[in-house]
């Protein structure tokens, strides 16, 4: 305790002398220009970020309501948020290719790599081509359905939260349970009948669906996890039977309106070259995260899941401008049309670490959160 004091006056110590110093530097030869001369120091991002990161020292995480006040400022957000990130890349990634868009499609081969072997981006669009863009939102569109990205931010959600003590809130569910990332370190796991899937609930979705659990419960809200699989031993009519489960538990509490099903992506090259999506957080790297709307004849309302999709993504892309790929719009319906509040999102991809992918789930769960509460209603 002492010593995190001493050391917390000695961070304040250093960035008092810092401003001093600038300040009396510009003082001493500015005369007449030193009120303009002072405003140029306030308005430096590189100096007002490097004295807040010796205040508060490079281990020490910003809290969601310091990150929202950072991100408020174009100039500190830029230098805050954008640590030491792997090269961007537009999308798609070369030769790569696409993951099933049908419910009862053939899963595409998967391999592993070594770690080393994998090549890592941080996917990101550099162009607003071959995109939906609206809002200050990005959206890859594999339909051939119109989208008005500003309008779905703005649209207003037809549904509410009731508060936690009423039931629970909030269903997670995994369609493809059995997904797994690339072994690294003693996160290694058995494969069940693919080289990127596993029984072994400590390695599979489960176990990220556990953090993002352990998040929204931490910050209040009520949450059901469904521990079911629903892709082994057979993959193909997994979406066929993980529909029933959610019809099953939003009869039974219908306090539940907001559902999701947390699945990883696929990242492969024809060449064979396996990627994974990455960023940093916090200094630590992070698997990128990506919400998936699905239409589909059966799901005549899918621009309600979009608005709320809309409103996440807007959360993600201002807390951690780098965390989340650009959402997609497909053409099945995962499920979705049984709830306006029904979205899939995926965390990483097969060629993410286990603990990369931990990283993106907790970071996602904690923007995805605040969204949620403010859905609850008063009283």
């Amino acid at each position: 305790m002492k010593g995190s004091f001493w050391t917390r006056v000695f961070r304040q110590a250093i960035a008092v002398c810092l401003a001093a110093i600038a300040l009396w530097l510009l003082l001493a030869g500015a005369g007449a220009g030193a009120a303009e001369n002072l405003e140029a120091v306030a308005a430096n991002a590189d100096f007002v970020t490097a004295a807040l990161r010796t205040e508060l020292g490079p281990e020490h995480p910003l809290s969601l309501w310091q990150q929202l006040a950072i991100s408020q400022s174009p100039l500190l957000e830029r230098n805050w948020f954008s640590q030491d990130l792997p090269t961007p890349s537009e999308e798609p990634l070369p030769n790569a290719q696409p993951a099933p868009d049908h419910d009862d499609e053939e899963e595409l081969p998967q391999t592993t790599s070594a770690p080393g072997d994998i090549v890592e981006r941080t996917l990101v669009p550099t162009t607003s081509q071959g995109y939906a863009t609206g809002g200050g939102l990005y959206l890859y569109n594999r339909t051939d359905r119109p989208v008005d990205l500003a309008a779905a931010l703005s649209q207003p959600l037809s549904f509410t939260l009731a508060p936690a003590q009423a039931g629970p809130q909030l269903l997670i569910i995994h369609t493809h349970t059995t997904e797994a990332y690339t072994p690294d370190g003693t996160d290694v796991y058995t494969p069940s009948d693919n080289n990127t899937r596993t029984l072994e609930e400590e390695y599979n979705m489960l176990r990220v669906g556990d953090e993002m659990e352990r998040v929204f419960t931490e910050m209040g809200l009520s949450v059901i996890h469904d521990r079911g699989i629903y892709d082994y031993p057979k993959y193909n009519g997994s979406y066929t039977r993980s529909g029933p489960a959610v019809e099953h538990y939003l009869e039974q509490y219908p306090t539940i309106k907001l559902v999701l099903d947390v699945h990883r992506d696929a990242l492969a090259g024809s060449d064979g070259t396996i990627y994974k999506a990455v960023t940093a957080v916090d200094g630590s790297k992070t698997a990128q995260i990506m919400l998936v709307v699905g239409t589909g004849e059966s799901h005549p309302n899918w621009q309600e899941n979009l608005a709320l999709a809309a409103k996440l993504q807007k959360s993600l892309d201002t807390l951690y401008p780098t965390l989340a790929r650009p959402i997609a719009l497909r053409q099945s319906a995962y499920n979705q049309d049984l709830s306006p509040g029904f979205l899939l999102v995926e965390v990483g991809s097969h060629g993410n670490t286990l603990q990369e992918a931990l990283a993106g789930a907790r970071t996602f769960a904690r923007c995805a959160g605040a969204v949620y509460l403010s859905l609850v209603e008063d009283g």
